[in-house]
């Protein structure tokens, strides 16, 4: 019994390349959903074609309800809405997901990418852990690991692959558009774009096998803002600590506890958020 755990975001989905794509409510995002749709189904298809029994989709975009439900393939089944233990990764923790896939994911604050960010689409200039610049991919790998599951599949922009090459060196990519700017690509059809996911998702099932748990360890964890104010709000966190005028620190004893914390600093963050002057 093979199952898989397609984590699900939406800055790299085919044809996104503008905030309002991507933003609940706007018109943009109405149209672009049915796209974010696409490239999910056609990620369940290709791993059922691969010989997965089961596939649960984990809506990781926002306000976590974008995916239509109605349009999805009847065989998987979808977790959506806000507030989830793991957020982005929920249900891997269950220690029976044989496999994860990123689909439609993007690259970190501070790196070049489509809508390139990490959990706040502005605010956060760089993640870092261990002193290593973190995107979500990175940061929801590591807490994979700890539950024994691999990477298999991560799609988004051309460089989004490429940072996937760095924490899921074995994994299938697929390039759905590929990167001009922060805010344009170079994108692949919908039919072009759902067959490369398909065949790279039947490539992929093969080696979801769970292995050994990684060893769970302290990891240290850096965010860096855009305003100094933010690092000081930052610190109302228990053991988040200041340590330069626009960056906090904390150290936390596995990933588990330090995606749980950086969650927590994020939503903190947000609401210090002024309109005008961020």
């Amino acid at each position: 019994m093979t199952r898989i755990l397609i984590s699900a975001d939406m800055e790299g989905a085919t044809g996104v390349t503008w905030p309002a794509d991507c933003l609940p409510g706007t018109p943009e995002w109405e149209r672009c959903r049915p796209l974010f749709t696409s490239d999910v189904n056609a990620a369940i298809a290709g791993f059922l074609d691969g010989g997965a029994d089961e596939v649960l989709v984990n809506e990781a975009h926002m306000t976590m309800r974008n995916l239509l439900l109605e349009q999805l393939d009847d065989r998987a089944e979808m977790l959506t809405g806000r507030h989830k233990a793991l957020s982005m990764v929920e249900g891997v923790q269950r220690g029976d997901v044989d496999g994860i896939a990123f689909v439609g994911y993007h690259t970190g604050a501070g790196d070049e990418g489509v809508l390139a960010h990490t959990y706040l689409g502005n605010s956060l200039t760089g993640v870092f852990v261990d002193g290593v610049r973190a995107s979500e991919g990175l940061l929801n790998a590591l807490v994979s690991a700890e539950y024994g599951t691999p990477v298999v599949l991560v799609t988004g922009d051309d460089r989004t692959c490429a940072d996937a090459r760095g924490y899921a060196p074995d994994a299938e990519t697929v390039a759905v558009k590929d990167y001009v700017s922060r805010y344009a690509a170079v994108c692949r059809t919908p039919a072009r774009t759902a067959a490369d996911i398909r065949a790279a998702a039947a490539r992929a099932a093969p080696s979801a096998v769970r292995h050994d748990p990684a060893e769970p360890r302290p990891r240290t964890v850096e965010v860096e803002f855009d305003a100094e104010h933010l690092a000081g709000a930052a610190t109302v966190v228990p053991g988040v600590e200041q340590t330069g005028p626009r960056r906090v620190a904390y150290t936390a004893p596995d990933m588990y506890e330090g995606i749980r914390c950086f969650k927590a600093v994020t939503t903190l963050v947000s609401a210090a958020v002024e309109e005008w002057y961020g």
